[in-house]
């Protein structure tokens, strides 16, 4: 399924009276700043976040989204032509988000909604996300999302067509092309973060564990956030945390313990200091994590869950809700992957171009539904 067609006609030239705003919710999320063309104006303008009361001390924070609140709609609708929601409102109320939609009926604004998460990997349960969605999805002049299995998904649930555009590049262009560092070993990567709802490690990491200590020349490599392993941290999981330490110590893998990379230090992980990621997840629809691993060249070995496999190049293991976690299908994936072929990278000038057409069909889009 590619989704509706747009109506093939150019965006048209940027100009002082060509400039179309766009109440994006939010700006600042890495999808949201590459949705805009890197070498031309496309005459889109997002709105810059409005800063949460009380505002946090690092700029960047965007959450929780201020634009959400029909109070700022009825406050601010004469500054933007469209509103856009992609993110954030995870903790709304739906009474509220239907109050959204009313505002933005009441003042002539159409909604663009990309459907990023169709099971939301931070929720432990689907009922309230399903609930959230079944505001948006059906209120929306349009709707986007990233791969032809979501879509699919959507028509079926909603019989709703929406638009199907690839997921823009998450590693900052002049980063793309470096080299990946040269190593005799093979590193396999299972990064914890700080366990989302949607991980149940344990199997993951005891098949990882068992299958790589059988292959020459290659190593388990896990990374997991000071707040799982510290017994004050917020996430701190006791065993989880006894079972890392000890397989670190017998040397059934490498444990690295740290707080959030920043991009840099991100980019150097998956790009110099592993070979291959597995995601350790059991739910979810889509992946930035993913995608960043597809720019720098990492190898992924992802779950049958969602729509990984549609979204970019990977090896696929079986672990869902519906049919649990298959222990064999990720040994046949570890072992593939340590063993085939490094994948193509798609390169700056592919990915420019790529976030080109994306910008272009963003427009688009924005144009037909003020129509």
């Amino acid at each position: 399924m590619s989704g509706p067609t747009l109506d093939g006609r150019p965006a048209r030239a940027g100009g002082p009276t060509d400039v179309l705003t766009v109440a994006s919710v939010p700006s600042g999320h890495v999808y949201v700043r590459h949705l805009s063309d890197p070498l031309a104006d496309d005459g889109v303008r997002r709105l810059p976040d409005p800063r949460p009361c009380p505002a946090p001390s690092d700029q960047s924070v965007w959450w929780p989204p201020v634009m959400l609140d029909p109070g700022w709609v009825a406050d601010n609708h004469r500054s933007f032509d469209v509103f856009h929601v992609h993110f954030g409102f995870d903790a709304q109320p739906v009474d509220d988000l239907r109050a959204l939609v009313q505002t933005l009926r009441r003042f002539g604004k159409p909604l663009v909604y990309t459907v990023h998460d169709l099971r939301n990997p931070h929720h432990v349960h689907r009922d309230a996300h399903d609930r959230h969605l079944d505001v948006l999805v059906p209120a929306a002049d349009a709707l986007v999302t990233l791969t032809a299995g979501a879509a699919a998904e959507i028509a079926r649930r909603w019989g709703r067509e929406p638009f199907v555009l690839p997921h823009p590049h998450v590693v900052d262009l002049p980063s793309i092309d470096a080299p990946r560092a040269a190593r005799a070993e093979t590193v396999v990567g299972i990064h914890l973060k700080s366990l989302r709802a949607n991980m149940d490690p344990m199997p993951v990491l005891e098949t990882a564990a068992a299958v790589i200590n059988r292959l020459d020349g290659v190593v388990l490599r896990v990374d997991v956030h000071t707040d799982v392993m510290d017994p004050a941290g917020d996430r701190h999981d006791p065993a989880l945390a006894e079972w890392l330490t000890r397989a670190h110590r017998r040397g059934l893998l490498r444990l690295e313990v740290h707080d959030f990379f920043p991009d840099d230090e991100l980019w150097t992980y998956l790009r110099d200091r592993i070979d291959v990621s597995i995601l350790p997840y059991r739910f979810g629809t889509h992946s930035g994590w993913l995608e960043a691993c597809h720019d720098l060249g990492t190898v992924v070995v992802a779950p049958s869950c969602g729509y990984f496999r549609d979204q970019r190049p990977c090896l696929t293991y079986r672990n869902d809700e519906r049919d649990g976690f298959d222990p064999v299908s990720l040994t046949g994936a570890i072992v593939g992957a340590c063993g085939g072929r490094p994948p193509q990278r798609p390169g700056r000038d592919r990915r420019t171009a790529e976030r080109i057409a994306v910008a272009a069909a963003h427009r688009r889009i924005y144009d037909q539904v003020r129509r």
